[in-house]
């Protein structure tokens, strides 16, 4: 069995629609109410939309039932989710705590509160039944003033234990008109010794070349080999990783067709940049990561070996992976060193290319 690493999913994105509209049933009847059934529901949480700013108004939907009393519900399901169906050896879960806390709150109070969420994201994640190394990364949002995105940078700082990076989300456009604060922050946490990865170079309009040395990996990036490919033999030289979620850009229909892609993979790998494959909203697109590997594969973007590089990058550019080596190749120690599972290996079936 494969073992894989996820680098870039989001918290409110993950959770797949048969299990939100359970919920909705039991405890939000009055959303569930709003659709016919659950294909109805299905339907509409999972259609492309025009735009990313379209696309991450979803986000709120789910923003608005995930609290402290309901967090261990989502992500007990996702856990077993990404155990069962996505042989997951890692996973990073990224998410802005501030708005999983009481709006009723003051932001004094919400802030507060954001620790909180961290421990109870934190625990929820620590599953025997499911056993999957977990870390989060919390997200500055570029809709939240600059006092509370410097509370997450502070919090993530505090809590090691539980987090090992930060990211900026919220949409890429936004960014610009305050771009000196968010470097600033960068610069904060970069001095904090923390990890940092940031959504930029996603749309047209997310170009901002400014954060790039602060980031450690790239939140998407694809603009990056697509509209300004002369900044590639820099992104090698950091040895910044791109975290490229395929099915997001036809969601958000930031690009047309899939095809597209292989300009992004074939740019990179001549250039020497790392990329990770990843699902960023596994649940809003209802897929798993190995469908990500597929398509990718069946489309003639990869190959097998450059799919294998792919998985390879995920693991050596996680921020919290414990080893420093792969799951396979523990597994080929361990045949190697047990005779009677190395001869379990060794098999008169014929290969097929």
């Amino acid at each position: 069995m494969a073992l894989y690493a996820e680098l870039h999913r989001h918290l409110g994105g993950s959770v797949v629609p048969r299990v939100l509209w359970r919920f909705f049933q039991r405890s939000h009847s009055d959303l569930a109410q709003q659709f016919i059934d659950y294909t109805a529901f299905e339907d509409f949480y999972t259609r492309p939309r025009s735009s990313l700013a379209e696309y991450l108004e979803l986000h709120t939907l789910v923003e608005s039932v995930q609290n402290n009393e309901t967090l261990p519900y989502f992500i007990y399901r996702l856990m077993r989710g990404a155990y069962v169906f996505e042989n997951l050896a890692y996973l990073e879960l990224r998410y802005t705590p501030y708005y999983r806390t009481p709006e009723d709150l003051s932001q004094t109070q919400r802030i507060d509160r954001m620790a909180q969420i961290v421990e109870t994201v934190g625990q929820a994640s620590q599953l025997n039944e499911y056993p999957i190394i977990t870390s989060q990364i919390l997200c500055m949002h570029s809709r939240l003033p600059y006092e509370v995105n410097r509370a997450i940078v502070d919090l993530a700082a505090q809590m090691p234990n539980y987090i090992c990076g930060i990211d900026i989300a919220g949409g890429d456009a936004l960014y610009g008109e305050r771009m000196d604060e968010f470097v600033e922050l960068y610069a904060y946490a970069r001095n904090l010794g923390l990890n940092t990865t940031g959504h930029v170079y996603e749309t047209t309009e997310g170009c901002h070349p400014e954060l790039l040395p602060y980031l450690m990996r790239i939140g998407h990036g694809i603009q990056i080999p697509l509209l300004h490919p002369e900044l590639l033999p820099l992104v090698a030289q950091r040895k910044q990783c791109l975290e490229i979620c395929p099915t997001t850009y036809l969601k958000t229909g930031t690009l047309q067709d899939i095809q597209q892609l292989k300009v992004v993979f074939d740019r990179c790998f001549e250039a020497g940049v790392d990329i990770a494959i990843c699902t960023d909203n596994a649940g809003l697109h209802n897929v798993r990561l190995p469908f990500e590997y597929e398509s990718l594969l069946t489309h003639d973007i990869i190959s097998f070996s450059q799919l294998k590089t792919c998985q390879e990058n995920a693991f050596r550019h996680a921020f919290a992976w414990p080893l420093n080596q792969e799951p396979i190749s523990i597994l080929n120690r361990a045949l190697q060193a047990s005779p009677d599972l190395a001869l379990l290996t060794d098999t008169t079936l014929p290969e097929y290319s």
